[in-house]
């Protein structure tokens, strides 16, 4: 008889861990809390307008090839892919750089604001692409058991990268504030500040400017109902409404889980779900990390977010925009050195019709406005209104427009919201860092410790933050269990 295992969760390293191991034969199940799969990849669609509530950048486009490539398929097979031209822009307080779709565009821009920085520009790059391909290849397929993971002859020859920065590799090589700022803005989707980022993480701008921007029409989403209907089409059973209240551990055994008030055996339990909570419904001497040990971890921001609808079109914006008009150093301080609300926050505006018909009504505009937060500070709707109106206005003026008139509807989501429908650790948005102290086998781990037959995946495990390296977290976590429990 098949293995029968349970996935508590439904975001995108539950569901690739779930199609890998139908692919093997096991009978899998999911059980999601919400009322609808993704996990904080989710979709909200009102009066017309579609908005990805969550993850709404997509990069990396070869682990998704990857990925579907392991089930004979292809993106394509899915969904309708796009190149973004340009990528993004960035507002400065006086000046925008525009990063285009290739690397000459965006040296061409470079030197616009640089002369002569072109050239450490492509090195830079060309450095970055080889720490890409070694990290995406060798590094992170890699289940984060060992330090000698990390150890290949590729890594042994940059040893010197691991203990270096972000910030310093990019001060070496450009002394203008915007260009460092450009440089030093992808690895935050690695959760951490570039000072305490290692400089091998520069994969992230060969991500960025080697590989482009791109964007699944209809949304992120579309990819999450790739994923679900290939983990169907595989015999994956999910169960949406379906809350884990429990695992059971017999005999050092993960036996059974609490759904919904009802007990139900399961060979194996894989949590896609996040790592601290899902250890909270183990009683309390099958904990692998205690309070004080999360309490310490450096963990991904927070975000404050905004869900507009706009009566008419909107000038001077791209799909894409970072509002870098404020200090980079001190918003980052204000999120991981001394916790508080920033007084002049930086922020990103995401404006998918300019380019997606499809996701606003004829003539409006959808609008998703992030601002990056500390995680576990104070959340009010008085704070919420507050920084509405102070973004808007920056907004305003630096786009040149008026905008504050044409809001059919405003919703926000916040620290309280991620702890309420994702059980976020202190309402954290994107999982825990990739600092020296927390890459690899230094992360929390995907098997557990103290209970057999218990499992977890995700961004607070291993490889990472991001929705590439989940779909590698579900892909490496697959390869374990049917390691240890064959069928």
């Amino acid at each position: 008889m098949n293995k029968n295992i349970a996935i508590i969760g439904s975001g995108f390293s539950a569901l690739s861990a779930s199609c890998y191991l139908a692919q093997s034969g096991y009978d899998v199940s999911i059980f999601e809390k919400n009322a609808t799969v993704g996990g904080r990849c989710r979709q909200l669609v009102k009066q017309g307008f579609t908005f990805d509530i969550g993850p709404s950048w997509y990069w990396m486009p070869d682990i998704f090839e990857k990925f579907f490539g392991d089930f004979g398929k292809s993106v394509s097979d899915f969904y309708e892919l796009d190149k973004l031209s340009p990528a993004y822009k960035i507002f400065f307080k006086d000046e925008i750089i525009t990063i285009g779709d290739t690397l000459d565009k965006i040296c061409k821009e470079f030197e616009r604001i640089e002369s002569g920085s072109s050239k450490p520009l492509r090195k830079f790059i060309s450095k970055a692409a080889t720490n890409y391909d070694i990290a995406i290849n060798k590094v992170v397929l890699k289940p984060g058991i060992s330090p000698f993971e990390l150890v290949t002859p590729e890594t042994a020859l940059r040893v010197d990268q691991f203990f270096k920065t972000i910030s310093g590799e990019v001060r070496k090589h450009f002394k203008n504030p915007k260009l460092i700022s450009t440089l030093e803005f992808p690895v935050l989707f690695l959760g951490a500040k570039p000072s305490n980022t290692p400089s091998f993480y520069s994969f992230m701008n060969y991500a960025d400017f080697g590989l482009g921007t791109w964007h699944p029409k209809g949304g992120m989403y579309e990819v999450i109902k790739a994923m679900a209907a290939l983990a169907e089409s595989l015999g994956v059973v999910i169960h949406t409404n379906s809350t884990v209240q429990k695992i059971n551990v017999t005999n050092n055994t993960a036996s059974s889980a609490i759904i919904n008030g009802e007990i139900k055996t399961f060979d194996v339990i894989l949590s896609g779900a996040d790592y601290h909570h899902s250890e909270t419904l183990l009683d309390q001497e099958f904990r692998q990390y205690s309070e004080n040990y999360w309490s310490k971890k450096t963990f991904a921001p927070s975000s404050l977010l905004f869900y507009i609808g706009f009566d008419k079109k909107l000038n001077n914006v791209e799909h894409h925009n970072l509002f870098f008009d404020t200090d980079f150093e001190t918003h980052a301080e204000e999120i991981y050195d001394n916790p508080q609300w920033p007084k002049d926050p930086l922020f990103y505006a995401n404006f998918p019709s300019v380019t997606d018909k499809s996701m606003a009504p004829a003539n409006c505009e959808t609008g998703f406005f992030l601002i990056p937060i500390a995680p576990g500070i104070e959340d009010t709707d008085e704070l919420r209104h507050q920084y509405f109106d102070l973004i808007i206005s920056r907004f305003e003026k630096l786009t040149q427009q008026s905008v504050k008139n044409n809001i059919i509807f405003k919703d926000s989501f916040c620290i309280k919201d991620f702890i309420k429908d994702y059980n976020s650790y202190k309402g954290n948005a994107y999982g825990m860092a990739n600092t020296l102290s927390q890459t690899a086998f230094l992360r929390p781990k995907l098997k557990s410790k103290k209970v057999n037959n218990l499992y977890f995946t995700g961004q607070l495990t291993v490889p990472g933050p991001g929705v590439p390296p989940s779909l590698i977290s579900g892909k490496l976590v697959s390869e374990l269990i049917k390691k240890h429990h064959s069928n």
